[in-house]
């Protein structure tokens, strides 16, 4: 298991001093009990945030499974409608059928 970080140990013990102290504030407890109860729940949020601090090094999830699938994702834009031109000055070929672009993309032979 690998040793905890500085910034683990910071935001870990910074959880458990307030969290405990909002705790003792809000509940208004006076019995040992209840302060020894919000001391354990104060050390668990504790534990609870120093684990989720991400590792340095460590890769988040989105790049781990972007690397796992090693896939890539092609955007492809929809064609733009054609300007109206105008009635006198359009040339014999601009009532033609519009031709859709090609996309450029790699293909899958070869």
């Amino acid at each position: 298991m690998p040793r905890p970080t500085p910034a683990q140990f910071a935001y870990g013990s910074a959880t458990v001093v307030f969290s405990t102290f909002a705790m003792l504030l809000l509940t208004q407890t006076r019995s040992g009990l209840g302060v020894a109860v919000i001391a354990v729940a104060g050390l668990a949020l504790g534990l609870l945030v120093a684990v989720t601090v991400p590792m340095p090094g460590t890769p988040r999830a989105g790049r781990a499974a972007a690397a796992r699938t090693n896939r890539r994702t092609v955007l492809v834009r929809a064609p733009r409608t054609p300007a109206p031109a105008a009635p006198a000055a359009t040339p014999a070929h601009a009532h033609a059928e519009p031709v859709e672009p090609r996309v450029s993309q790699h293909s899958l032979h070869g």
